[in-house]
Protein backbone atom coordinates (compact mmCIF):
# COMPACT_ATOMS: atom_id res chain seq x y z
CA UNK A 1 0.00 0.00 0.00
CA UNK A 2 3.34 2.33 1.10
CA UNK A 3 4.85 1.60 -2.52
CA UNK A 4 0.95 2.45 -4.44
CA UNK A 5 1.00 5.75 -2.41
CA UNK A 6 4.34 6.79 -3.60
CA UNK A 7 3.86 5.11 -7.17
CA UNK A 8 0.21 7.91 -7.44
CA UNK A 9 2.42 10.53 -5.57
CA UNK A 10 5.03 10.71 -7.94
CA UNK A 11 2.62 10.44 -11.46
CA UNK A 12 0.61 12.84 -9.70
CA UNK A 13 3.60 15.61 -9.26
CA UNK A 14 4.54 14.57 -13.21
CA UNK A 15 1.33 15.25 -14.29
CA UNK A 16 0.75 18.47 -12.68
CA UNK A 17 4.09 19.43 -13.54
CA UNK A 18 3.56 18.52 -17.16
CA UNK A 19 0.58 21.33 -17.13
CA UNK A 20 2.45 24.03 -15.52
CA UNK A 21 5.04 23.34 -17.99
CA UNK A 22 2.64 23.37 -21.08
CA UNK A 23 0.70 26.20 -19.81
CA UNK A 24 4.07 28.19 -19.46
CA UNK A 25 5.25 27.26 -22.65
CA UNK A 26 2.40 28.78 -24.34
CA UNK A 27 2.44 31.75 -22.36
CA UNK A 28 5.87 32.33 -22.28
CA UNK A 29 5.16 35.85 -24.33
CA UNK A 30 2.92 36.94 -22.18
CA UNK A 31 2.64 38.79 -18.88
CA UNK A 32 1.07 37.73 -15.81
CA UNK A 33 -1.10 40.30 -13.89
CA UNK A 34 -1.51 40.47 -10.17
CA UNK A 35 -4.98 42.58 -9.32
CA UNK A 36 -5.08 42.68 -5.49
CA UNK A 37 -7.52 44.89 -3.86
CA UNK A 38 -8.39 46.11 -0.97
CA UNK A 39 -11.38 46.48 0.97
CA UNK A 40 -11.73 49.33 3.43
CA UNK A 41 -13.89 50.22 6.69
CA UNK A 42 -12.90 53.23 7.56
CA UNK A 43 -11.12 56.52 6.14
CA UNK A 44 -8.19 55.93 8.66
CA UNK A 45 -7.42 52.35 6.73
CA UNK A 46 -7.57 54.27 3.54
CA UNK A 47 -4.72 56.44 4.67
CA UNK A 48 -2.39 53.85 6.47
CA UNK A 49 -3.07 51.44 3.31
CA UNK A 50 -2.76 54.70 0.78
CA UNK A 51 0.59 55.62 2.79
CA UNK A 52 1.84 52.27 2.93
CA UNK A 53 1.52 51.66 -0.83
CA UNK A 54 3.30 54.92 -2.22
CA UNK A 55 6.23 54.89 0.19
CA UNK A 56 6.75 51.04 0.98
CA UNK A 57 5.31 49.15 -1.46
CA UNK A 58 5.66 50.88 -4.88
CA UNK A 59 9.47 51.62 -4.25
CA UNK A 60 9.94 47.79 -3.47
CA UNK A 61 8.59 46.82 -6.35
CA UNK A 62 10.52 48.92 -8.48
CA UNK A 63 14.25 48.04 -6.94
CA UNK A 64 13.08 44.68 -8.12
CA UNK A 65 12.85 45.69 -11.45
CA UNK A 66 8.75 45.72 -11.78
CA UNK A 67 7.15 49.28 -13.33
CA UNK A 68 4.17 50.49 -14.68
CA UNK A 69 2.11 49.68 -11.30
CA UNK A 70 -1.05 50.95 -11.37
CA UNK A 71 -2.97 51.93 -8.70
CA UNK A 72 -6.91 52.89 -8.61
CA UNK A 73 -9.82 54.03 -6.63
CA UNK A 74 -13.37 54.09 -7.62
CA UNK A 75 -15.75 57.18 -8.83
CA UNK A 76 -18.54 56.97 -6.02
CA UNK A 77 -22.28 56.91 -7.08
CA UNK A 78 -25.18 56.96 -5.26
CA UNK A 79 -25.47 53.10 -6.16
CA UNK A 80 -21.19 52.32 -5.15
CA UNK A 81 -19.23 52.80 -1.90
CA UNK A 82 -15.61 54.14 -2.72
CA UNK A 83 -14.61 51.45 -0.62
CA UNK A 84 -11.81 49.58 -2.45
CA UNK A 85 -8.19 50.30 -3.52
CA UNK A 86 -7.13 47.96 -6.82
CA UNK A 87 -3.09 47.40 -7.45
CA UNK A 88 -2.35 46.27 -10.71
CA UNK A 89 1.21 44.52 -10.93
CA UNK A 90 2.53 43.11 -14.38
CA UNK A 91 5.10 40.53 -14.19
CA UNK A 92 7.49 39.08 -17.02
CA UNK A 93 7.24 35.59 -15.75
CA UNK A 94 5.80 33.46 -13.28
CA UNK A 95 8.18 32.94 -11.11
CA UNK A 96 8.65 36.79 -10.82
CA UNK A 97 5.15 36.90 -9.44
CA UNK A 98 5.74 34.05 -7.02
CA UNK A 99 9.13 35.44 -5.87
CA UNK A 100 7.41 38.79 -5.09
CA UNK A 101 6.35 38.58 -1.99
CA UNK A 102 9.68 36.17 -0.32
CA UNK A 103 11.61 39.04 -1.93
CA UNK A 104 9.64 41.96 -0.03
CA UNK A 105 9.99 40.65 3.20
CA UNK A 106 14.14 40.28 2.63
CA UNK A 107 13.91 43.95 1.66
CA UNK A 108 15.50 45.90 5.09
CA UNK A 109 14.10 49.17 3.15
CA UNK A 110 10.63 47.81 2.62
CA UNK A 111 10.42 46.62 6.52
CA UNK A 112 11.40 49.77 7.85
CA UNK A 113 9.15 52.22 5.47
CA UNK A 114 6.18 50.27 5.89
CA UNK A 115 6.47 49.54 9.15
CA UNK A 116 2.96 51.39 10.40
CA UNK A 117 1.30 49.18 7.94
CA UNK A 118 3.15 45.82 8.70
CA UNK A 119 3.26 45.86 12.27
CA UNK A 120 -0.44 47.36 13.01
CA UNK A 121 -2.21 44.46 16.15
CA UNK A 122 -5.08 42.18 15.25
CA UNK A 123 -7.52 44.35 16.71
CA UNK A 124 -6.78 47.71 14.23
CA UNK A 125 -6.03 45.89 10.85
CA UNK A 126 -4.92 48.37 8.03
CA UNK A 127 -7.96 47.03 6.10
CA UNK A 128 -11.35 44.49 5.85
CA UNK A 129 -10.10 41.88 3.36
CA UNK A 130 -7.52 41.66 0.36
CA UNK A 131 -8.89 39.68 -3.05
CA UNK A 132 -6.04 38.44 -5.20
CA UNK A 133 -6.79 37.87 -8.70
CA UNK A 134 -3.70 36.34 -10.96
CA UNK A 135 -3.82 36.62 -14.80
CA UNK A 136 -2.23 35.44 -17.56
CA UNK A 137 -2.62 38.58 -20.97
CA UNK A 138 -4.46 37.28 -23.89
CA UNK A 139 -2.36 36.94 -27.53
CA UNK A 140 -3.55 39.66 -28.90
CA UNK A 141 -2.51 41.69 -26.16
CA UNK A 142 0.66 39.83 -24.73
CA UNK A 143 2.00 43.09 -22.95
CA UNK A 144 0.62 45.81 -20.54
CA UNK A 145 0.49 49.15 -22.63
CA UNK A 146 0.15 52.00 -19.73
CA UNK A 147 -2.70 53.91 -20.61
CA UNK A 148 -1.65 57.86 -22.19
CA UNK A 149 -4.89 59.29 -21.16
CA UNK A 150 -4.12 62.74 -20.22
CA UNK A 151 -6.27 65.53 -18.37
CA UNK A 152 -7.11 65.41 -14.27
CA UNK A 153 -6.76 62.09 -12.67
CA UNK A 154 -9.85 62.76 -10.71
CA UNK A 155 -11.93 63.50 -13.79
CA UNK A 156 -10.56 59.51 -15.57
CA UNK A 157 -12.47 56.67 -15.86
CA UNK A 158 -10.44 53.05 -16.14
CA UNK A 159 -12.83 50.84 -16.79
CA UNK A 160 -12.49 47.18 -15.17
CA UNK A 161 -14.72 44.74 -16.72
CA UNK A 162 -15.08 41.44 -15.43
CA UNK A 163 -16.97 38.66 -17.58
CA UNK A 164 -17.69 35.66 -16.18
CA UNK A 165 -18.88 32.59 -18.41
CA UNK A 166 -21.04 29.35 -17.34
CA UNK A 167 -18.44 26.46 -18.17
CA UNK A 168 -15.07 26.54 -18.90
CA UNK A 169 -15.44 25.20 -22.49
CA UNK A 170 -18.26 28.15 -23.24
CA UNK A 171 -15.46 30.73 -21.08
CA UNK A 172 -12.58 29.54 -23.82
CA UNK A 173 -15.09 30.66 -26.73
CA UNK A 174 -15.61 34.15 -25.35
CA UNK A 175 -11.54 34.59 -25.05
CA UNK A 176 -11.25 33.04 -28.46
CA UNK A 177 -13.74 36.15 -29.40
CA UNK A 178 -11.76 38.77 -28.23
CA UNK A 179 -8.80 37.09 -29.58
CA UNK A 180 -9.38 35.43 -33.00
CA UNK A 181 -13.07 37.50 -32.99
CA UNK A 182 -11.47 40.59 -33.24
CA UNK A 183 -12.74 42.27 -30.45
CA UNK A 184 -9.47 43.21 -29.14
CA UNK A 185 -8.45 44.90 -32.54
CA UNK A 186 -12.04 46.77 -32.74
CA UNK A 187 -11.08 48.18 -29.40
CA UNK A 188 -7.58 49.39 -30.85
CA UNK A 189 -9.61 50.74 -34.02
CA UNK A 190 -11.91 52.62 -31.40
CA UNK A 191 -9.28 54.47 -29.75
CA UNK A 192 -10.09 52.83 -26.11
CA UNK A 193 -6.73 52.86 -24.96
CA UNK A 194 -6.47 49.34 -23.30
CA UNK A 195 -4.12 48.82 -20.46
CA UNK A 196 -4.58 44.75 -21.06
CA UNK A 197 -7.11 41.96 -21.81
CA UNK A 198 -6.35 38.74 -19.59
CA UNK A 199 -7.72 35.03 -18.67
CA UNK A 200 -7.94 34.74 -15.39
CA UNK A 201 -6.17 32.00 -13.53
CA UNK A 202 -7.04 32.06 -9.89
CA UNK A 203 -9.42 34.27 -8.75
CA UNK A 204 -13.07 33.92 -6.79
CA UNK A 205 -15.01 34.35 -9.69
CA UNK A 206 -14.06 31.78 -12.48
CA UNK A 207 -14.18 31.10 -14.79
CA UNK A 208 -13.77 34.45 -15.83
CA UNK A 209 -11.84 37.33 -17.94
CA UNK A 210 -11.15 41.06 -17.15
CA UNK A 211 -9.67 44.12 -18.87
CA UNK A 212 -9.34 47.40 -18.64
CA UNK A 213 -10.24 50.33 -21.11
CA UNK A 214 -9.23 54.22 -20.13
CA UNK A 215 -10.85 57.31 -21.35
CA UNK A 216 -10.05 60.88 -20.39
CA UNK A 217 -13.93 61.32 -18.74
CA UNK A 218 -17.22 59.97 -18.25
CA UNK A 219 -18.45 61.62 -21.29
CA UNK A 220 -15.84 60.32 -23.92
CA UNK A 221 -16.25 56.71 -22.15
CA UNK A 222 -19.84 57.11 -23.07
CA UNK A 223 -19.49 58.25 -26.96
CA UNK A 224 -16.76 55.54 -27.33
CA UNK A 225 -19.03 52.90 -25.94
CA UNK A 226 -21.44 54.20 -28.12
CA UNK A 227 -19.20 53.68 -31.01
CA UNK A 228 -18.48 50.04 -30.53
CA UNK A 229 -21.86 48.90 -29.67
CA UNK A 230 -23.03 50.59 -33.38
CA UNK A 231 -19.81 49.43 -35.17
CA UNK A 232 -20.63 47.41 -38.20
CA UNK A 233 -17.51 45.10 -37.31
CA UNK A 234 -19.50 44.46 -33.19
CA UNK A 235 -22.07 43.46 -35.26
CA UNK A 236 -20.72 41.00 -37.51
CA UNK A 237 -18.81 39.44 -34.61
CA UNK A 238 -22.05 39.71 -32.27
CA UNK A 239 -24.14 37.92 -34.67
CA UNK A 240 -22.10 35.00 -35.34
CA UNK A 241 -23.78 31.68 -33.80
CA UNK A 242 -20.33 30.03 -32.23
CA UNK A 243 -20.33 32.78 -30.00
CA UNK A 244 -23.57 33.26 -28.19
CA UNK A 245 -24.43 33.23 -25.07
CA UNK A 246 -20.73 32.82 -23.83
CA UNK A 247 -20.91 35.39 -20.80
CA UNK A 248 -23.12 34.60 -17.91
CA UNK A 249 -22.31 37.64 -15.50
CA UNK A 250 -20.56 41.64 -16.24
CA UNK A 251 -18.93 42.90 -13.53
CA UNK A 252 -17.74 46.80 -14.04
CA UNK A 253 -15.59 49.18 -11.92
CA UNK A 254 -15.27 52.81 -12.92
CA UNK A 255 -11.91 53.45 -10.83
CA UNK A 256 -9.69 56.54 -10.99
CA UNK A 257 -5.73 56.54 -10.87
CA UNK A 258 -4.39 57.76 -7.35
CA UNK A 259 -1.58 60.88 -7.29
CA UNK A 260 0.94 57.94 -7.23
CA UNK A 261 -0.31 55.06 -9.54
CA UNK A 262 2.49 55.25 -12.52
CA UNK A 263 -0.05 55.97 -14.79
Amino acid sequence: MKAFTFFKTIVCTALLTGVFTSIHAQNEQSEFYQLKTYTLENENQENLVDTYLENAYLPALKRMGIHNVGVFKMHPSKYVISNKIFVLIPFSSQDKLYDTEARLWNDTAYQKAGKEYLETTYDQPPYDRVNTTVMVAFEDMPKMSASKVEGPREDRIYELRSYESPTEKIFKNKVDMFNAGGEVKLFEELGFNAVFYAEVLSGDKMPNLMYMTTFENQESRDKHWDAFRNAPKWKEISSKPKYQNNVSHIDRFFLYPTAYSDY
